[in-house]
């Protein structure tokens, strides 16, 4: 029997020593490579963000999250994010769920807080902005005191507040002004909403965004207070023919997180976050505000309306009377009635002090 040659046996014990290796390998250094690996792969971020379907959500949130954070981060850190609304989270209950962790970042709408936690909604009350320099005047004189509260009270940390466009009349029935919406029932999205239609002698219902259309066409409701563009996506221009712009609301939200949650990320990513966040608030406002003016355009099937479904509705003009009925309402019905919910945190709020065009909201109890 013929002798291996040296080259032979040198190739078997490579072959040996590299399989000896990838054993110990395997039995000690395991654990070890899983690590190396995890700490490679993105750190991933679990959002609930704002309503689905609508701009802020299809066009700038989510965007943000899934495509702009990994690019930003050089693919260090990625999202998902699904929207509140078929997320199975009810609305009302987000800020809970955030407190407890149990979503560790979410939005939060102020609207939902109006009945449980009326302090939080004192910037954007029924009435008290008249358009989005006065909103964003009362919301920089109370944002120092909304934030402290949503640390001390709630464990929360807020990161940013995104507004929806304001929030206008839909009705079926002719419509000449406030005056004419007595006995009417009406779509409202918070018990604060309710406090300034009932002042009109109307019938507040609070009904689901998802549920408002059907309502209407049903003949549940008469008329419904929703954004202009929002109602436009949703095909309520179909089912109504009269539009008053005033704004009763806009709509608030608060994006934040779980103190814990947000003490568990990375530092670099903690501050990624608070220089991006900035940013992406102030591109929502900007877009609110836009949409205001399109979904005017839009359901009037104004030339201008360049994005959206032309309509054929009826704008009703805002009346010097009305303004000041608005205001009237404000003093005599919304602020008593949120004092109500709300006592003495409230009272000490400086509600108003940003206000313009005439919003002439006092301090305090009225």
């Amino acid at each position: 029997m013929h002798e291996p040659r040296p080259c032979t046996l040198a190739r078997r014990a490579g072959r040996a020593l590299a399989g000896a290796l990838l054993a110990l390998t395997t039995v000690l250094g395991g654990p070890g490579a899983a690590a190396v690996a995890a700490a490679e792969a993105p750190f991933k971020m679990r959002v609930v963000g704002g309503l689905a379907g609508i701009t802020q959500y299809t066009q700038l949130e989510a965007p943000f999250w899934t495509r702009d954070l990994a690019r930003l981060s050089g693919g260090r850190f990625t999202a998902e994010i699904v929207p509140f609304d078929r997320a199975g989270v009810p609305g009302n209950e987000m800020l809970r769920l955030l407190r407890l962790g149990v979503v560790p970042f979410g939005t939060v709408l102020v609207s939902s807080l109006s009945a449980q936690y009326p302090f939080y909604t004192a910037p954007d009350l029924p009435g008290l902005n008249p358009d989005m320099a006065t909103l964003r005047a009362n919301l920089a004189a109370v944002r120092p005191a909304l934030e402290r509260a949503l640390r001390d009270e709630q464990g929360i940390e807020p990161l940013a507040l995104y507004v929806y466009p304001a929030q206008v009349l839909f009705c079926r029935d002719p419509l000449r002004g406030l005056a004419d919406l007595r006995g009417r029932s009406v779509r409202v999205s918070s018990a604060a909403q309710g406090d300034f239609v009932a002042a009109l002698g109307a019938k507040p219902r609070l009904v689901p965004f998802a549920q408002m259309v059907q309502s209407v066409q049903g003949g549940a409701l008469d008329c419904a207070l929703t954004a202009a563009m929002s109602g436009n996506a949703m095909g309520l221009h179909q089912h109504t023919g009269y539009l008053y712009p005033m704004p009763i609301t806009w709509g608030l939200a608060i994006f934040g997180a779980n103190q814990a949650a947000w003490q568990a990320l990375p530092q670099e990513l903690r501050t990624l976050l608070r220089t991006e966040l900035p940013r992406l608030e102030t591109a929502i406002w900007l877009s609110a505000e836009e949409e205001t003016s399109r979904g005017l355009a839009c359901n009037t099937g104004s030339a201008s309306c360049t994005s959206g479904r032309r309509g054929a509705m009826a704008l009703v003009p805002v009346s010097p009377q009305d303004d000041a009925r608005r205001q009237s309402i404000l003093r005599t019905s919304v602020l008593p009635r949120w004092l109500e919910r709300c006592g003495a945190p409230c009272a000490r709020l400086p509600v108003g002090s940003g206000r313009s065009s005439g919003a002439a909201a006092p301090q305090g109890p009225p």
